[in-house]
């Protein structure tokens, strides 16, 4: 009973930072184009320089945890026949993959340029970076893992590692100059919205 209480609680107060996330970027939108690249040039143009590997890396690591680590978790629950780990392993592979699903839609739906097309004095890492700006993926991808992990693992010690991993790749992506940050904020929010509905399926 006091499990299902205190589930109950998380759930409730993670549906309430969704909606704070939505409603803050709701608002954004209101001054989107300043606010975006105002911001964007202050992360981009003036970054430490000597930064950009460790962006690069910490980037680079989203689409691989999303698909390894639930992979692991099915794999970990079958040889020890563990029906939770197994059952937490697919619900955050459903999460995963329902999130590329919705965000590759919005990219389609959107079509909106990536900041460096726009405004040739934002310094990307990588100028073949062709497909579309928002949301971004490597956000939401990022944030679909951290709010999975922490319903299901309801620990301050696995929620703040994980939601500081997305919080960094989400960083990454300003400082390297292939996102706006609106983009971030919506993908954050893409994320975590799939990560919800996937835990309520």
């Amino acid at each position: 009973m006091k499990t299902k209480i205190k589930t109950n609680l998380l759930f409730s107060m993670i549906k309430k930072l969704y909606y704070y996330i939505f409603f803050t970027l709701t608002v954004s939108f209101l001054h989107a184009q300043n606010f975006d690249i105002n911001t964007l040039k202050k992360i981009n143009v003036n970054r430490n320089k000597s930064l950009d590997g460790t962006m690069k890396f910490l980037s680079a690591t989203a689409t691989p945890v999303s698909i390894a680590l639930p992979g692991s978790m099915v794999i970990a629950g079958f040889i020890t026949r563990n029906k939770n780990l197994r059952h937490n392993g697919y619900e955050l592979a459903l999460a995963a993959a329902g999130n590329f699903v919705v965000t590759r839609i919005v990219k389609l739906a959107v079509n909106r340029p990536r900041p460096f097309v726009t405004y040739p004095y934002i310094d990307p890492y990588k100028k073949s970076v062709i497909d579309y700006s928002f949301p971004s993926g490597h956000a939401s991808t990022a944030f679909a893992v951290a709010t999975t992990l922490s319903i299901q693992y309801k620990k301050w010690y696995v929620a703040v590692p994980v939601y500081l991993w997305a919080a960094g790749v989400s960083y990454s992506r300003m400082h390297l100059g292939v996102h706006y940050p609106t983009d971030v904020m919506a993908g954050a929010v893409f994320g975590a919205g799939s990560s919800l509905v996937a835990h309520q399926i």
